[in-house]
C-alpha cells in the first residue's frame, strides 16, 4: 500500500479534521516520503529513540504512535530531534502520529478502551475542548466501588494506581481522560460525575477533587493511552491489505 494512502486512511477513520487547529500536536503524517509503501506497519504509545529502533529492527516501513515527535512544529533539528529524526531518516522509517483525535475517538480512542476494560458504557463525549471533547463519559451498568476500579485499574502496565477518594463510595457515572486529565475536574463537578479516570495529575488536583466531591484515579499516562494504538492496528489488519504488524510495548511507569 502507498504511504500517503495509509496515512489518508487513518485520518478518515480517525476523523481528525474535527479536531484541526485544537491540537498542539501535529496530526498524521508527520515524517515519510512522498512515495513511500507500507508492507509492515509497528505500533506504539511513543514516538521515541527505543521505539524507532525496534521498529527499525523488525523491518516497519511505518510507526503509528500517539506521541509523535512534533509538537506544534520543529525550530531546530538540533539535540534529540537530530537524533530521533536521524534514525527515521537513515532508515527509511516513516511516522505517523495521532493524538487528541486518537484520546476522543468513541469507538476506537484511548478513553474508549478505558471504558470497555473498566466495564463501562460509553454515553456522550466530556472534556471539552472548544467545540469538540478529547473524553468521554462512560456508565456503569452495575456500580462499582472506589477498591474494585482502583484494583482493575491495577492491571494495566502502571507501577500502582493513586486515587483521590473524595466521591461516593460506588461508582456509577465516570469521566475518562487520557493522559493528564484532571484540568477538567471543575467539568467533572458540573456534570456531577462520581469519579474521573485519567493518567496523572497536577498538584491542584487533591483540593478540586476535594472540592468537588469526586473521585479521581491516577492510573497512570502511558497506561491509559495504550488502547488507542493497538485498536489502530487492529483497524489496519482488518483492511485485509496483507500488511504486517507488531506492537512495540515500552511502559514507562508514569
Amino acid at each position: 500500500m502507498e504511504l500517503t494512502e495509509f496515512a489518508t486512511r487513518l485520518d478518515e477513520r480517525l476523523d481528525v479534521e474535527d479536531l484541526d487547529g485544537l491540537d498542539y500536536a501535529v496530526n498524521g503524517l508527520q515524517v515519510g516520503s512522498e512515495d513511500g509503501t507500507v508492507e509492515r506497519a509497528a505500533f506504539a504509545v511513543d514516538g521515541v529513540a527505543l521505539t524507532f529502533e525496534e521498529a527499525v529492527e523488525w523491518g516497519a516501513d511505518v510507526l503509528v504512535v500517539h506521541h509523535g515527535v512534533s509538537w506544534g512544529g520543529i525550530d531546530r533539528v538540533t539535540g534529540k530531534e537530530y537524533e530521533r529524526l536521524g534514525t527515521l531518516l537513515r532508515n527509511d522509517l516513516a511516522l505517523y502520529a495521532v493524538h487528541l483525535p486518537l484520546d476522543a475517538h468513541r469507538e476506537l480512542g484511548n478513553a474508549a478502551g478505558v471504558a470497555e476494560f473498566l466495564d463501562l458504557d460509553v454515553v456522550d463525549g466530556f472534556g471539552r475542548e472548544g467545540p469538540a471533547t478529547v473524553g468521554i463519559r462512560a456508565r456503569a451498568g452495575e456500580p462499582q466501588g472506589v477498591a474494585e476500579m482502583r484494583d482493575r485499574l491495577a492491571d494495566l502496565p502502571n507501577d500502582g494506581v493513586r486515587v483521590l477518594d473524595f466521591g461516593p463510595d460506588r461508582i456509577e457515572d465516570v469521566a475518562i481522560i487520557t493522559g493528564s486529565g484532571t484540568d477538567w475536574l471543575d467539568e467533572a463537578r458540573e456534570e456531577g460525575v462520581d469519579a474521573l479516570v485519567t493518567g496523572e495529575g497536577k498538584q491542584p488536583a487533591y483540593h478540586e477533587a476535594r472540592e468537588a466531591g469526586v473521585n479521581v484515579f491516577l492510573a497512570g499516562h502511558y497506561a491509559t493511552e495504550t488502547f488507542g494504538v493497538q485498536s489502530l492496528r487492529e483497524v489496519v489488519e482488518g483492511w485485509g491489505e496483507g500488511i504486517e504488524t507488531t506492537y512495540v510495548e515500552h511502559p514507562t511507569g508514569l
